[in-house]
């Protein structure tokens, strides 16, 4: 059976528990006390060298980092669906899972982490992130019902937790009605499971 190594309120940890449900995948969820550095032993060091989560391992497979999990599953087990053989379709959820991983770590997710942990940030670097990022995601979504193409992909799941976490960051989302909007569109998916913080 498939284990997520992973921590309840991370976003990041929410996006792969997001795909496992909605491909219909069992999986066993291993906690990680952050607190106890249980993420720094010698064990979890073997599964993941930066001591991050989520890790997911899937038989002999050992895979880090949220966004090469979606890959990992959704070109696995998600089929065309998941993971379009289409180049250009490709080429845009892969710049969409960067977004994920740099600018919407850097802003959104950093705020959340400075007002719901105390988290020493560059507060201001990460409010103008933020705005930038949301600003150009409302543009995307302004002309399209999902990121990428005409269904729901990995590049949705990559980008919402954090967006949709965000209020806890301080981030008023009602200047953009079009990620509002996405974010329905998201929770009416099959499969679709939400974590504490979301508003639903």
């Amino acid at each position: 059976m498939i284990q997520l190594h992973e921590v309840a309120l991370s976003g990041n940890c929410h996006k792969v528990r997001m795909l496992l449900s909605m491909l219909g995948l069992p999986y066993e969820r291993l906690a990680v006390n952050l607190a106890a550095g249980e993420h720094h032993t010698p064990d979890y060091f073997l599964l993941n060298p930066f001591g991050e989560v989520p890790t997911l391992v899937d038989g002999e497979v050992v895979v880090r980092d949220s966004q090469a999990i979606l890959v990992y599953l959704a070109s696995r087990y998600g089929g065309e669906r998941w993971w379009p053989r289409d180049p250009v379709r490709l080429a845009q959820i892969v710049g969409w899972l960067s977004t994920a991983a740099n600018e919407i770590a850097a802003g959104p997710n950093s705020l959340r982490l400075h007002r719901k942990w105390g988290r020493s940030i560059d507060v201001s670097r990460a409010e103008a992130v933020t705005t930038r990022t949301l600003n150009a995601i409302e543009r995307t979504l302004a002309n399209h019902r999902w990121m990428v193409g005409d269904d729901a992909s990995i590049a949705d799941l990559a980008v919402y937790p954090y967006l949709a976490l965000s209020p806890e960051g301080g981030v008023d989302l009602v200047p953009y009605p079009h990620v509002l909007r996405w974010f329905g569109e998201i929770r009416r998916l099959e499969g679709y499971i939400a974590m504490p913080g979301m508003r639903e």
